[in-house]
């Protein structure tokens, strides 16, 4: 049976280092971050350091696809994380009035902090007898068979060769393995890359009265707030009456920056629809400084210029593998779909030739190019959207957006036009069918071909065309008035 290499402890490194030693593999996790301290768990994911993932002290959420395969594939990782304090939200608690169908069981979110969920998978995978983690450890370089294109082992940053039938890039967005296989003299194809174009501030919460009810209506089931005309402002409930509150505004938006002082975030809060009731100061204490993030772009590594043939012994995972923009929360799911979607392909190919890594490639064309190409819709349309609502110029012309390849080998579609999508989002809020197919995509239990070429679904959207009315609820203050009161903040240090 093939050792592995895993490089990166991460949420994807360590899901496919569970999956590999439930399976009997021998596993090797080699991680540059320090081991998360002893003790319970809430209070060891707490003072857990972890700079090389700086993404880990922002919002996440498990969307409907990641509480599918830890159903599927580790129920006790899900059932820690439970008795931790997470909770599972049931989506259709926003549905509009109709009869339940079956997959609607399937239509969860797991509220959890990422450290969390992190630190349980940690313990999990730890807890395996043939799977061992090697923490202050960095993977400098691989070891190559004498043709080049094969990997078959690595070297760390302490001088240690380590022969492996099997070496995996779980190191995150900076994608290591490529630096190793350029310094190897390996070529490799180039990534498919488009701007997720967004700059992000979020800040965490605790609840004063854990006994209490919410503050205010979760408008999205799992969610408060919403994606608007020119930004973004979400709250996402957690563990433990933790919650989460997320701004996003285009980069180079100076009055949206300020954002980052803690007064003007709380000043954003109370004007946004249905954040206000959440930070009132007897209602919610603030438990950490606001952070900001620029957001990464989209990239599917290894699918761009130059195609080739993969290198044999070497995969990647994660966001090694795939980043797709995060204001949509889809990074934690596809990252556990695909590291034990791996596992099952390591498992059918234990030779880990170049069968496996084609096969592997096959998997990441139909789980994760989807999303991509999902995201750089998403992200495009965003920013046209904000631009245009702030009177700036239109960005960059971007490249025609790549035809939509459903998975199970079905035919090649046209990616589905903006008015169509933004008919169907109407539709969604009193049409139950619509509103079914439009939550399986955002929770990425099925992609947008296969949703809109469902005859059902495409019907129930043209007939709520012809009666379609603007949408009604709360609406998010006018761009100059958001500027204005963020910017009035400004000098009130004294804050949180």
């Amino acid at each position: 049976m093939t050792s592995t290499v895993i490089a990166g402890g991460g949420t994807a490194g360590l899901a496919l280092a569970l999956a590999l030693g439930a399976r009997g593999h021998r596993v090797r996790v080699l991680e540059r971050g320090g081991p998360p301290p002893q003790g319970p768990v809430l209070q060891s994911a707490g003072r857990w350091e972890r700079p090389g993932v700086p993404q880990a002290g922002h919002d996440h959420i498990l969307n409907a696809l990641g509480v599918r395969v830890l159903r599927t594939h580790a129920p006790a990782v899900l059932d820690a994380a439970l008795a931790e304090g997470a909770r599972l939200a049931d989506l259709t608690a926003a549905a509009p009035p109709g009869p339940a169908e079956p997959g609607d069981e399937d239509l969860v979110t797991l509220l959890v902090r990422r450290s969390v969920l992190d630190l349980v998978l940690h313990r999990a995978a730890s807890a395996l007898p043939r799977v061992s983690v090697s923490h202050r450890t960095t993977v400098r370089g691989v070891l190559t068979a004498p043709t080049g294109r094969r990997v078959t082992g690595v070297v760390t940053d302490g001088g240690e060769r380590i022969p492996a039938g099997l070496v995996v890039d779980a190191s995150g967005r900076r994608a290591a393995s490529r630096s190793w296989l350029a310094a190897a003299g390996v070529p490799e194809a180039g990534d498919l890359t488009g701007p997720s174009r967004l700059h992000a501030f979020g800040r965490f919460y605790r609840l004063r009265d854990p006994d209490g009810p919410p503050p205010g209506p979760l408008n999205r089931a799992n969610a408060a707030g919403g994606i608007w005309d020119h930004y973004s402002a979400v709250l996402h409930p957690a563990d433990n009456e933790v919650f989460a509150i997320t701004f996003g505004a285009l980069p180079g938006d100076r009055a949206m920056a300020a954002l980052r002082t803690p007064a003007a975030f709380t000043a954003a809060c109370r004007l946004s629809p249905y954040l206000a009731a959440w930070v009132d100061e007897g209602t919610a204490r603030p438990i950490g400084p606001v952070r900001a993030i620029a957001m990464p772009p989209n990239v599917l590594r290894g699918a761009g210029p130059g195609l080739r043939a993969p290198v044999a012994g070497l995969l990647r995972t994660g966001d090694a593998a795939c980043v797709t923009d995060p204001m949509f929360g889809r990074g934690l799911s596809l990252a556990l779909a695909h590291a034990f979607g791996l596992a099952e392909l390591i498992g059918e190919h234990p030779a880990a030739d170049e069968r496996l890594a084609l096969a592997a490639a096959d998997l990441a064309d139909r789980l994760l190019r989807p999303w991509y190409e999902e995201g750089v819709r998403d992200s495009r349309s965003r920013a046209e959207r904000w631009r245009a609502a702030a009177g700036a110029p239109p960005g960059p012309g971007p490249a025609a957006p790549a035809p939509l390849v459903p998975p199970e080998g079905g035919p090649t579609v046209a990616p589905v036009p903006g008015p169509v999508r933004t008919a169907a989002l109407a539709a969604a809020a009193a049409d139950r069918t619509v509103w079914r197919g439009i939550t399986r995509i955002g929770t990425s239990l099925a992609t947008p071909a296969e949703v809109f070429a469902d005859p059902v679904f495409t019907a129930r959207v043209r007939a709520a065309r012809a009666g379609a009315r603007a949408p009604g609820g709360p609406r998010p203050p006018a761009y100059a008035a958001l500027r204005g009161a963020i910017t009035a903040r400004v000098p009130d240090r004294k804050e949180g």
